[in-house]
């Protein structure tokens, strides 16, 4: 079997496997709030493991805030934000077309709430439009509540100038919220030097517990709690932490920083296997192929042959790759990202996502070449649309 969906959710990695055999047999458990001689031992470990999360991603230990994931930490840091920007005469959102829905879905949240919610282009190669965002804190100069741009997306893979996007706001004084979902556990990333406000990410995305995720806020004291609960992460997130799922985002990060080296023979294979699958079918289009993307994520189409279609072909050889498509009345859809890019539909219903991971064996690609090989060839003589 090869597993090609590391973008979705990514498996648990081995060392956070051991870790958790290991530490469900010789405990101890409790609560970490407890001042008993167990308690503080629970407490010291998560603390730890704070500190390790925090020296791996550049940033403070005081700003690593643990919560169950993205769309958490997401939601608090618009709900923190936006809860009284208005009083200030700040009442424009300034998103783009590629977000995650937890973004898109906050920002129409708090356009009902009376703020203007604003776009940004994309251009066709899967980057934002920077020289918009340039002209709109111009223009809007004073009145923009928040800005939120990804720092690499979900489908293309392809990585977005966030460093660059920072320093503007940071010279505007604009909040700044990166989602780092897909970008933390793939490439080296240091909050202190990306001088990001807000960042966020979900501990199964790079291999630690389903359930666990990250933020980190320049400032945490700006924070409201979304969870008010008993004070815990001092006052900023309530409720009895998931301490073993906490631990395991330490051990995940420490071993994507361990073994960081292999997505450099990563990148390689993929960009092998994919001149060779455009050489096989010339036609074959590979979106944000000329920008910089993550070294572990192709996004591929075969014009007018379903994705769908070969997400089955390739899952009856056991391998198990994913599409952006929602289906209505069983029509493959163009995703919001792709129509974001300019895609037109005879591409854009024919992607299928290959995503792989540093403890990926590299011979996956060379299987998922020759069973793409035969999708393409099969299904070709029998275009979907």
């Amino acid at each position: 079997m090869i597993y090609a969906d590391y973008n979705g959710s990514a498996p648990i990695c081995e060392d956070v496997k051991e870790y958790f055999i290991n530490r469900l047999q010789e405990g101890p458990f409790a609560n970490p709030n407890a001042i008993h001689r167990l308690g503080t031992k629970v407490l010291t470990a998560m603390e730890n493991s704070r500190a390790m999360c925090a020296k791996v991603l550049g940033a403070k230990y005081t700003q690593v805030i643990f919560n169950s994931g993205a769309s958490e930490g997401i939601t608090q840091v618009f709900h923190s934000v936006l809860e009284s920007a208005l009083d200030d005469g700040k009442n424009i959102i300034i998103t783009s077309g590629i977000e995650h829905s937890a973004i898109i879905n906050c920002s129409r949240y708090y356009e009902n709430k009376g703020y203007t919610y604003k776009v940004l282009p994309t251009l066709s190669n899967g980057v934002v439009d920077i020289k918009t965002l340039i002209d709109w804190t111009s223009e809007f100069r004073g009145r923009i509540a928040l800005i939120s741009v990804m720092a690499a997306n979900n489908e293309t893979g392809v990585v977005q100038p966030y460093k660059e996007i920072a320093n503007l706001c940071h010279e505007s004084a604009i909040p700044y919220l990166c989602d780092t979902t897909q970008l933390i556990g793939k490439e080296e990333f240091n909050f202190k030097d990306s001088n990001i406000d807000y960042a966020v990410t979900s501990g199964h995305k790079f291999g630690a517990l389903t359930g666990t995720g990250i933020l980190i806020a320049k400032h945490p004291a700006k924070l409201s709690a979304l969870v008010i609960g008993g004070g815990q992460e001092k006052g900023i997130r309530g409720g009895t932490q998931n301490y073993l799922g906490y631990e395991t985002l330490a051990v995940a990060l420490n071993s994507f920083q361990k073994n960081s080296h292999k997505y450099k023979d990563l990148k390689a294979k993929k960009l092998e296997f994919e001149s060779k699958i455009k050489e096989r079918f010339p036609q074959v289009v590979i979106l944000g192929e000329e920008s910089h993307r993550v070294p572990s994520t192709t996004y591929i189409a075969f014009p007018g042959i379903h994705g769908q279609a070969v997400q089955i072909e390739l899952e009856s050889s056991d391998i198990f790759v994913t599409t952006s498509s929602a289906c209505s009345d069983n029509e493959p859809v163009t995703s919001k990202v792709l129509k974001a890019m300019g895609v037109t539909d005879e591409v854009g219903r024919g992607v299928v996502r290959i995503s792989l991971g540093h403890c990926s064996p590299l011979e996956s690609y060379d299987e998922i070449l020759e069973a793409l090989t035969k999708a393409y060839e099969k299904l070709g003589k029998i275009k979907s649309y």
